[in-house]
Formats: structure tokens, C-alpha cells, sequence
């Protein structure tokens, strides 16, 4: 609950004092800019309806006032009066003393390891994720906070993984096609199409932007081995962070090269650091795939031989079993891994047995807004 407020800087910021104490303070521009007037904001979507420009710059606050639980604004030179909920204005505070420590992944991102996950794989049926919004909305939170989850139930069928996607959103397609197969070829275009082990990767980092989402449907597996593994790239780079300051920073400070070109007609390159920061230090996305790295050239000389240190380092961590959880997918069983986050390998099989799979890959911004849209209709209803 707000119990002042002080108008300061002759009406260039306001400074809040709350119930418990604490005080916040919001610039005038920035609560201009931010009204939540049917004049500055659609009713319908919540989009602005002005830009920057339409805003006078010498903006001030004039007049500010508590009413019940909102904070009252008028603006001037524009003779604009506004209300701000009191919960809003706590939301959306940004006059914060802690410092985020470089390399936070956000509220509500968990990190993970083989100990607290291995036992826990996040799961639900298809059948009922598709009937239930309860039961989606838990597993589309799973892959938000953990990064994959799998699915159960689906039918064994070719094409089965785009019910997947359904679910939330949209497939992504590329040059391997609205989907792709993944079992073994007497000439492959790719290395998933043999039956080798393949290294905890991310797919496709020669793309920009990469697939934020890769779904892998089994349909049919008799073979020995083929287990599937996922890795926490977050708690990787974290473990990296904390045993090797330096080392993270140069791998998060460098682009790395990634390049594709086994199809006729397809070129692919991108030029993205392996561990990926925002101005902020958030951890935003993590690129790791041997197969497609390309020469690095864009490391200093003097700092090339500690680069490679690290990046062994960072390969060596990867391959910890402690990071490791594994499954194998039987017939009619998924799984979906945040290609920023999280890394997904296999193990070796036989030659005997078949082993099929199809891959495709989706949007990230499908699936936390079917969830966020989910939650909403959740949070209504309680009300």
C-alpha cells in the first residue's frame, strides 16, 4: 500500500514510500510514456497508441496524488491526468539496489543437474495435455523452468510430432523440411542420420535466429542402446562461471562461427558467442555444436590459446555424467528440449533393431504465450 508521495527534481521523478516501508522512485518521462489511459493505450491489446515523439519532452509531474490504492498523476505541459494502481507501480519498479550478477537466467529458471532431475523428468500424457489445460499448462511450465520435458501417449505414426507442436504453437520449417527423419542412411547429409553416438549439442546454431524449440518423436525403436540424454546448458555455463571466471568470460565474450553446407543449394552460417549474454549479463542463450564449428577468427592472437582452454573446458563439463540425464523413447513417446538452453544427445546402437524418429522444430514465443494465456484464464477464473 503507498503512503506518500513526493514530487522531486521540480517534477522530473516522484519518490513513493510504501506500507513496509521501502521507497521507489519513477522518473516522469517513464510513467508519461508508460500511462494506462485508453488515449495512450489500446483498450483491446494493451499496445500504445503514441510514440516517443508525441510525448513533450520537458514532461513533469505537476500534481501527484493517493487515492485508495492507486497513485493519481497530472502531467505537464499536456494538463494530462493519469491513475497507476499501486500493484502495478510495485511490478514494474526499476529503482533497485541489488545488482544482477552476470550470468542470472531470470525468475522462474531452474537450473538442474543428473542428482535433482534424473528421477524427475518432467512428463505428461498427449491425451490429456490435450483435453486437460491443467495438465498442459504443467507441461509447458516444465519446459519453461527446466528447458524440455516428454510427452507420452502419442500415436506411432509418422507426422505424430506435429500434434506436439499444436499443442502451443507453430512447427518452424527449414531445409530438412516441415519435419525430418532421424534413422540410418547408407549416405547421410548428417551425422543424427547414422547409428553413432552423437555428442550433448544444440541444433542448427549455423541459423540466425536458431529453432528456440526441437521436438523428437519416436515411432518405432527395437534397437540396443540409442538411449536419449539432455544437458542444463544454464548449469553448465554456471559450474564454468564459478570454477573459471575468466574462461566463461572469453567464451561469452567472442563470437564462435557455425557453418552448414551438406545439402546442395544450402549454405548456412552464423557468428554467435557459445555462452550468450544480454547488456544486462543474463544468460540468454547457450550454442554448442562441434560438428558445425567453423575456423574461430575472431579471437585476438594473445587470447586464442586461453579461448581453446576454455572451450575444452566448457566440452569437458558438458560430458560430465553429473550433468546427464537419460531416457530412452519408446514407440509413441516425445521429448522437447529449449534449443537455447538445453543440450540433447545419444548414445550409440546396434546395428540390429530399427530405431525411428522425427525431428521438427518450433518457437519458443508459441509456447510461453499459450502458456502465459493459459495462466491468465487460470488466474480469472480464481477471481
Amino acid at each position: 500500500m503507498l503512503t506518500q508521495a513526493l514530487i522531486g527534481d521540480e517534477g522530473r521523478t516522484i519518490d513513493l514510500g510504501w506500507k513496509d516501508g521501502a521507497r521507489t522512485r519513477f522518473h516522469a518521462m517513464w510513467l508519461r510514456d508508460n500511462a494506462l489511459d485508453d488515449k495512450t493505450r489500446s483498450a483491446g491489446n494493451g499496445q500504445r497508441l503514441i510514440t516517443i515523439l508525441d510525448i513533450p519532452a520537458q514532461t513533469r509531474i505537476g500534481a501527484a496524488a493517493i487515492k485508495g490504492d492507486a497513485l493519481e498523476v497530472s502531467f505537464e505541459p499536456e494538463g494530462k491526468t493519469v491513475r497507476f494502481p499501486a500493484a502495478w507501480l510495485s511490478a514494474n519498479a526499476y529503482d533497485r539496489d541489488a545488482a544482477r550478477q552476470p550470468g542470472w537466467t531470470g525468475e522462474g529458471t531452474v537450473r538442474w543437474t543428473r542428482a535433482s532431475m534424473q528421477n524427475s523428468v518432467p512428463r505428461a500424457g498427449y491425451v490429456a495435455a490435450s483435453r486437460d489445460r491443467a495438465v498442459l499448462r504443467q507441461w509447458l511450465s516444465a519446459v519453461k523452468t527446466y528447458g524440455f520435458a516428454v510427452m507420452d501417449d502419442l500415436p506411432a505414426e509418422s507426422g505424430a510430432l506435429c500434434k506436439v507442436s499444436d499443442l502451443f504453437g507453430y512447427i518452424r520449417e527449414t531445409n530438412y523440411g516441415r519435419w525430418f527423419e532421424v534413422r540410418a542412411e547408407v549416405n547421410p547429409t548428417n551425422l543424427a542420420y547414422t547409428n553413432l553416438g552423437l555428442q550433448a549439442h544444440t541444433d542448427n546454431p549455423y541459423r540466425d535466429p536458431v529453432p528456440t524449440l526441437q521436438i523428437l518423436a519416436c515411432i518405432e525403436n527395437t534397437v540396443e542402446g540409442g538411449e536419449s540424454s539432455v544437458v542444463d546448458g544454464f548449469a553448465v555455463a554456471a559450474a564454468l562461471q564459478a570454477e573459471n571466471p575468466e574462461g566463461f568470460r572469453l567464451l561469452s565474450s567472442y563470437p564462435a562461427r557455425f557453418e552448414y553446407a551438406g545439402s546442395s543449394g544450402v549454405r548456412l552460417q552464423a557468428k554467435r558467442p557459445m555462452i550468450e549474454l544480454g547488456p544486462d549479463g543474463e544468460l540468454i542463450a547457450i550454442r554448442f555444436n562441434n560438428r558445425s564449428l567453423a575456423p574461430t577468427v575472431d579471437v585476438p592472437f594473445a587470447e586464442m590459446e586461453a579461448y581453446y582452454a576454455a572451450y575444452r573446458r566448457f566440452a569437458e563439463l558438458i560430458e560430465d555424467p553429473s550433468f546427464e540425464v537419460t531416457f530412452k523413447l519408446e514407440a509413441g513417446q516425445a521429448f522437447i528440449v529449449d534449443n537455447t538452453r538445453v543440450m540433447h544427445a545419444r548414445k550409440q546402437f546396434s546395428g540390429a533393431g530399427k530405431r525411428w524418429l522425427q525431428g521438427c522444430y518450433a518457437d519458443k514465443d508459441g509456447l510461453l504465450s499459450t502458456l502465459s494465456a493459459i495462466e491468465h484464464e487460470f488466474k480469472e477464473a480464481a477471481e
